[in-house]
């Protein structure tokens, strides 16, 4: 591992706009600056100027890899030393995988069993080690201190993480630099990381953009926990967004209720034919998760007509062999 790389400080309190902007300045030169694209057909479909901030060309094909080098980053050459370890049920263990690989250090992901195929020969792809476990948080939790008391290793959260979330926000910074006159930003919440990012650089860089969270209907606990203004967890995870399956936290709670407009969820046939959409009239791939902030226009197209709509789409990785239409 080279000690020469440039380091981030430790966060210790929620991220503001000059700890993103300081992360992006850091972590840019390992990411892609992901292009902006729109569809006339979609915008004459939906009545709204859509813009998509299409993390589904980041590289791993997801914007995980974002927050996972911001944490990867913000450890010292001491506790790199024996590598990293997350748990994942994909994108944020590919994250971790590359991120561990460009330091030139050893990558341990544990994954519930029941994970899609081609996620997990992508975290193998990049170096890593997986580890399977029983499809439940508790396993996954319980699986990984394991391994990583008894290999000394650096954990890095999904989402319940300072860093990880500066590194996620680093999209939305990207994004309003690129559009920056949208009403509307828009971002799939599953933990909560991304739409604490991107809600932080919004609201700091612009009063006017209403900051919505979206996410499925069988999994929306953010939705409820928001209205309710406590944190209200799923007792289900039947949806078909396997990235959206996790609840908001402690973390990411207090930042959603301060900053975010609006949670709004929708239902899963309107997901699967928002994924259609993209694939047929963007010809681009995105997964399930991505589709969800195009769902909540779809469903909701009265409410956004005639407005500017920034989605991030969040990632591309899909089993071929099990696509919803």
């Amino acid at each position: 591992m080279s000690g020469k790389r440039k380091r981030l400080p430790k966060l210790k309190n929620v991220p503001v706009l000059d700890d993103i902007e300081r992360v992006h300045s850091i972590i840019k030169e390992y990411i892609h600056d992901t292009p902006v694209l729109t569809s006339n057909s979609l915008n004459e479909l939906l009545g709204c100027e859509i813009y998509f901030k299409c993390e589904n060309l980041q590289k791993i094909g997801a914007f995980k890899m974002r927050g996972a080098l911001s944490a990867a980053l913000s450890f010292s050459d001491k506790e790199l030393e024996k590598g990293l370890i997350a748990h994942s049920s994909g994108n944020h263990g590919q994250g971790i995988a590359k991120a561990a690989q460009i330091l030139g250090v050893p990558a341990y992901v544990v994954m519930p069993e029941n994970s899609s195929a081609s996620k997990m020969d992508a975290v193998k792809g990049y170096g890593a080690k997986v580890i399977t476990c029983s499809n439940s948080m508790k396993a996954r939790e319980e699986t990984t201190k394991k391994i990583m008391d008894k290999k000394g290793l650096s954990f890095v959260h999904p989402y319940n993480d300072y860093h990880v979330m500066a590194g996620q926000g680093t999209a939305a910074l990207e994004f309003l630099k690129q559009k920056s006159n949208l009403h509307f930003l828009l971002a799939p919440v599953s933990g909560g990381s991304l739409l604490c990012g991107s809600s932080i650089v919004a609201k700091e860089l612009s009063s006017k953009i209403k900051v919505i969270g979206c996410e499925p209907l069988e999994v929306n606990d953010a939705e409820r926990s928001f209205y309710a203004k406590k944190i209200k967890t799923n007792k289900s995870t039947n949806t078909i967004c396997d990235g959206l399956k996790a609840n908001v936290s402690e973390i990411t709670f207090p930042i959603i209720a301060k900053n975010v407009d609006e949670i709004i969820s929708v239902k899963e046939k309107t997901i699967i034919k928002a994924m259609q959409l993209i694939w047929e009239r963007m010809n681009i791939i995105v997964e399930t998760s991505s589709s969800v902030p195009l769902a909540v226009v779809m469903e909701n197209k009265k409410y956004f007509s005639g407005k500017r709509v920034g989605i991030i789409l969040t990632g591309g990785n899909v089993d071929l062999k099990k696509l919803p239409f």
